[in-house]
C-alpha cells in the first residue's frame, strides 16, 4: 500500500511536534512500492530526500523543501532459530517498543534493556540506540534495504554497519541513499541480564525474581519517572551525546570538579555524563517561553506548546556555549536537525 500527498504537515510524525511541512511526503508498506514509484518519474532524483519514521529524534528547523519517503512496512516474523538462539526479522515500520515486547512476551532476551525508546524498528540501527548498557548493535544479524543509486534491494551485515556510539553507515556514508526496510535481530533463549548501570538492579531486585518481565519493566518505570511523555509533551529523548573524551581530559575535569560522573571508554578515552555537566551549569528546569529542559532529566529539552524548531535549535546552541565555558567541552547533538 502507498499514500503520497504534497504540502503536507509533519507534525504527527516528529516527537518534538514542530509544525513543519514537507513539499512531498511518499509512505509505503512494502520494499517493492517504493521501488516502483521511484521509477515511476526520473524527477524525484532531482528532489532533496530523506527518510523519516517516527521523528523521534529529527528536528525540522522549517519546512522541508524535498521528498520525505515514510517507510511503514509491518512484520514480525521468526526466521531461524538454534537451541540458544531465535532470529526475528521486523519491519521497519513497527514501533521499537512494541517490538520488545513482543521478545519479552516469548521469552527472547537482548532488547529488554532498551524498552520504551520512541521511535520506528528502521531507525533504531541508523542511531545504534541504546539505553542501561545496552546498545542495538550487538543485537542485529542484518539490515536490508533500498539502495537508491544502485536502484535495488540490497542487505548489510552488522559487521558491515560501521556501528559506533549513536552512530553507524546509515547515518554518514550512506545516509538518505539506503532506505532500511526490515532489520534481523539474534536474541537469546537463555539471556545473561546486564544490570550494572544506573538503579536498575536495584530495580529489578524490588521485584523479586530476575527475569525478562521484571528487567523490562524496571527499565520502563525508571525511563517514567525520569523522561516526558512524547505524546504529552514534545521532546527527542536525549537531545545531546555524552562526550567522549581523552583521558588527559578528565584527569583535569576530576580535580576541578569533584563528583564528575566519569565512565570507561576505549581507546585511552571516556564518557562524560552530558546531563550532569548541563545541570552543574543551571539549565534544568529552565524554561524560555515554550521552550525549556526537562525538570527531571537535563538531557532533555521539551516544547511546552507551539515553539518553532528554530526556536528549539537556538535554546540547545545556548546550553551548548555555557557546557563549554565551564568545562571546555563541546557537547554534540544527538537530534538530527532539518
Amino acid at each position: 500500500m502507498i499514500r503520497f500527498f504534497e504540502n503536507y504537515s509533519l507534525k504527527s510524525h516528529n516527537t518534538f511536534r514542530v509544525d513543519a511541512k514537507a513539499k512531498y511526503f511518499f509512505e509505503f508498506t512494502e520494499a517493492e512500492d517504493l521501488d516502483e514509484f521511484l521509477s515511476s518519474n526520473e524527477s524525484w532524483k532531482e528532489e532533496r530526500l530523506i527518510v523519516l519514521g517516527e521523528g523521534s529524534n529529527v528536528l525540522f528547523l522549517d519546512d522541508f523543501d524535498g521528498l520525505v519517503i515514510h517507510p511503514k512496512v509491518p512484520g514480525i516474523t521468526s526466521v531461524y532459530e538454534d537451541r540458544h538462539n531465535e532470529w526475528l526479522e521486523v519491519g521497519a515500520g513497527e514501533v521499537w517498543d512494541e517490538f520488545v515486547q513482543h521478545a519479552v512476551t516469548y521469552q527472547l532476551g537482548g532488547a529488554e534493556n532498551l524498552s520504551l525508546i520512541p521511535g520506528m524498528v528502521g531507525a533504531a540501527p541508523v542511531q545504534n540506540i541504546g539505553a542501561y548498557g545496552q546498545e542495538v548493535c550487538t543485537l542485529i544479524e542484518k539490515v536490508k534495504g533500498y539502495d537508491l543509486e544502485k536502484r535495488c534491494l540490497d542487505e548489510y551485515s552488522g559487521n558491515a554497519c560501521n556501528f559506533e556510539y549513536r552512530n553507524s553507515i546509515f547515518k554518514n556514508y550512506l545516509k538518505n541513499k539506503f532506505i532500511i526496510t526490515s532489520v534481523i535481530f539474534k536474541l537469546d533463549k537463555f539471556p545473561e541480564f546486564n544490570l550494572k548501570y544506573g538503579q536498575l538492579e536495584e530495580k529489578v531486585k524490588e521485584k523479586g525474581a530476575i527475569n525478562l518481565h521484571t528487567v523490562r519493566q524496571s527499565v520502563i518505570e525508571i525511563r517514567n519517572s525520569k523522561l516526558p511523555d512524547v505524546k504529552e509533551l514534545g521532546s527527542a529523548g536525549s537531545f545531546f551525546k555524552n562526550p567522549i573524551v581523552d583521558d588527559s581530559v578528565t584527569k583535569k575535569l576530576r580535580s576541578q570538579f569533584v563528583g564528575i560522573p566519569v565512565y570507561p571508554g576505549a581507546d585511552g578515552k571516556s564518557k562524560l555524563a552530558a546531563g550532569w555537566l548541563i545541570e552543574q551549569c543551571g539549565w534544568k528546569g529552565k524554561r524560555e517561553g515554550d521552550v525549556g529542559v526537562h525538570d527531571q532529566q537535563a538531557l532533555v529539552i521539551v516544547n511546552y506548546g507551539n515553539a518553532s524548531g528554530q526556536e528549539i535549535y537556538d535554546f540547545s546552541e545556548k546550553i551548548k556555549q555555557s557546557v563549554f565555558e565551564k568545562f571546555g567541552v563541546e557537547l554534540e547533538r544527538e537530534v538530527n536537525c532539518i
